[in-house]
């Protein structure tokens, strides 16, 4: 099975498969609670495809900042 939007168009914009990876995981959780999409009639109807999409859309994205104020005691 493949996913589109597909792993590899992703790291045009998120460079690191594992940030990539965990970065969908979180907004599939935070959609599986709310269940309200960033983007319009989404294609897939699985909560990490949505996520995916909404990726590649440029609604969700990553930054290096988030991870270093988390780390910070």
């Amino acid at each position: 099975m493949m996913l589109e939007p597909s792993i590899d168009s992703l790291q045009k914009q998120i460079k690191s498969k594992y940030t990539l990876v965990t970065l969908s995981a979180r907004r599939a959780r935070d959609l599986q609670q709310e269940g309200e999409p960033m983007i319009e009639k989404p294609l897939s109807h699985k909560f990490v495809g949505v996520a995916l999409e909404e990726i590649r859309e440029g609604k969700l994205t990553y930054s290096f900042a988030d991870e270093i104020q988390e780390r910070q005691f």
